[in-house]
């Protein structure tokens, strides 16, 4: 089994001339399965890409080999002008990836967390914590700041990922299914907060089963399908 990718593209009225996600002919090999094989896309600032396909097709592992989690057996990847590299700076402050759960501390709360996350990344303590007032009001989740982690309901949980995603500076977003336990007025949250990234220039690609988010928010789609 093999996979292959078909983009098709929006107009968009924000368009940035530059290219701050490139990927092309990328494929996995793992344990001699095809994971991923000739996925190509960019994706520039301000611009949003959704990768769709059925579960096993290959979003994720596309989404891991963008953020440098994941080492591609064949093809090139460029973020913000490098290849995804864990140990350069430059790529980590560029790029921000809600791939998976993120690891959080039992003894800190929601707050706490976002206000750890920014100051890490240079935000000063007083800004720091009114961006994390901010990013709790804009996904209606003030009431959980005071929470520990595993105090959260699935839903919750799914906002709270979100919001510590979005606690850090980048100029990439990578969101896998972010729709995921979200009744309709959370999603709608969820995309007003998507899309106000790639109104501030952010590149975003997004892997999703949503036709809501899709609609909504993608100029353009990469579908990754099953072969024989």
């Amino acid at each position: 089994m093999g996979f292959h990718g078909s983009m098709e593209s929006r107009p968009s009225s924000r368009r940035d001339p530059r290219e701050l996600i490139s990927f092309e002919d990328v494929g996995v090999v793992r344990d001699g399965g095809v994971l991923l094989l000739e996925a190509t896309g960019t994706v520039g600032a301000g611009e949003i890409l959704a990768l769709t396909g059925a579960n096993g097709a290959g979003k994720t592992t596309l989404l891991r080999v963008l953020a440098g989690l994941l080492e591609p057996t064949a093809g090139t990847v460029r973020i913000a002008g490098r290849a995804p590299d864990d140990r350069d700076r430059a790529f980590r402050t560029s790029l921000a990836a809600l791939i998976g759960p993120p690891q959080t501390a039992r003894d800190l709360t929601v707050a706490e967390h976002l206000r750890f996350i920014a100051a890490t990344w240079g935000t000063p303590s007083a800004a720091a914590a009114m961006q994390a007032e901010q990013l709790l009001e804009e996904l209606a989740i003030q009431q959980l700041g005071a929470r520990f982690p595993h105090e959260l309901s699935s839903g919750q949980t799914q906002l709270v990922a979100l919001a510590l995603t979005l606690a850090r500076p980048a100029r990439v977003l990578l969101l896998d299914e972010p729709e995921q336990r979200l009744d309709a007025h959370r999603l709608g949250l969820v995309s007003a907060a998507i899309r106000r990234r790639a109104e501030a220039g952010a590149a975003i690609v997004m892997a999703t089963h949503s036709p809501r988010l899709r609609e909504e928010l993608a100029e353009a789609e990469l579908a990754l399908e099953g072969v024989a």
